[in-house]
């Protein structure tokens, strides 16, 4: 997370006017996009990566993987448009043909075409020349959620593509989740003088915050199953508090369980998680199972491909595929690698020149 001052939006988006570079999938150039012999198609068209860049330089990219012809082209926003996001890209979706970018270090919202990545419309997150520090994002019933922290969630019209609202929640809050008729929002309290430990719940029907859950110190990422319950990873005070991974009965709004378990990202699929491990974890994607917050597998991929930095997760929701962004040492081009579900690698599209890949989206035919 972070919270800079900034001039206005113009500004801070990269006016790059450069070409990205397009790369075929093969079998043999790592440094670039590979594959195994495995099976590179999906029920999907493509996908995009985000990659963040380096903080404070202006260079986040979104990254084009096509299914059908296996080749990759680097800066596909870019290209589309004539110049660059801007700084830090922090998460971004795909809802109503449209994908929404947050945009951390640059302090908005980018709105565009989820085929071609046209840019449609940008909407501030500032307050006068301060940076309101948007950080995730999340759709449901027509409407996009973006947390920010400035301790508030901005509700945006996804028809009139404004904020129609910005609901107060805890401390600085991250990532959210939905379940039921409730948006779950983790309030970090990062830049306050003490952590927070708490869930906004937020009522989806009248967009108020109706409670707040007590699950851990510092809670960041969540996740839902199909059952009802939610994942919180809580990553402690770096010092005397331990991390935490905290079951929550989504229902009644109480805590089931927790393990000490160092998380980073979450993600549900199929009765299981799959997680990175967190600042104070393994270097590792785990497999935890759901009924008691137990590892089940302390490292998911299976075929020996060395994964340096687990720096983003995602699930192909159609074929179980896990996509892991690999940040290296955060200032190395990073890589996409794609493992089928017994975790072996089926290919690896690289995001040169930029670094730290950190979230993917998938593209409907």
């Amino acid at each position: 997370m972070f919270f800079i001052a900034i001039a206005v939006i113009s500004i801070v988006i990269s006016c790059k006017k450069s070409k990205s570079v397009v790369t075929t999938v093969n079998n043999t150039d790592t440094t670039k996009s590979d594959s195994t012999k495995s099976d590179t198609t999906s029920a999907f068209k493509a996908l995009f990566v985000l990659s963040q860049g380096n903080f404070g330089s202006n260079n986040t990219t979104l990254t084009y993987y096509n299914f059908g012809s296996k080749t990759t082209t680097t800066d596909f926003f870019l290209d589309a448009n004539g110049f660059g996001l801007g700084d830090t890209g922090s998460d971004m979706i795909i809802y109503g043909g449209k994908i929404y970018i947050v945009m951390n270090g640059s302090g908005y919202v980018a709105i565009a075409n989820a085929q071609t990545a046209q840019l449609i419309d940008t909407i501030s997150f500032t307050n006068g020349a301060v940076n309101r520090g948007p950080e995730n994002v999340i759709a449901h019933g027509g409407k996009v959620f973006v947390s920010s922290t400035d301790n508030t969630v901005a509700v945006i019209d996804t028809a009139t593509l404004s904020v129609i609202k910005n609901i107060t929640v805890g401390a600085n809050p991250a990532q959210m989740e939905i379940s039921g008729n409730n948006l779950y929002v983790s309030n970090t309290g990062g830049f306050s003088i003490n952590y927070d430990s708490t869930l906004s719940v937020i009522d989806l029907s009248s967009l108020t915050e109706t409670g707040k859950i007590k699950v851990g110190i510092n809670p960041g990422a969540i996740a839902a199953d199909s059952s009802g319950n939610l994942y919180v990873a809580c990553t402690g005070d770096y010092n005397t508090v331990q991390p935490s991974l905290v079951k929550v009965n989504a229902t009644t709004n109480t805590v089931i369980t927790s393990a000490a378990i160092a998380v980073g990202i979450v993600r549900y699929y199929n009765n299981k998680l799959f997680t990175t491990g967190g600042y104070l974890g393994l270097a590792a994607v785990q497999v935890i199972d759901i009924s008691n917050l137990s590892v089940t597998s302390a490292s998911f991929i299976s075929d020996g491909t060395t994964v340096v930095t687990p720096y983003g997760l995602d699930i192909d929701p159609l074929t179980g595929d896990v996509y892991v962004g690999d940040a290296k040492d955060y200032s190395a081009a990073g890589t996409l690698f794609c493992f089928d579900k017994t975790g072996k690698k089926k290919f690896a599209v690289s995001v040169t020149p930029t670094a730290s890949p950190i979230k993917t989206v998938f593209i409907q035919k």
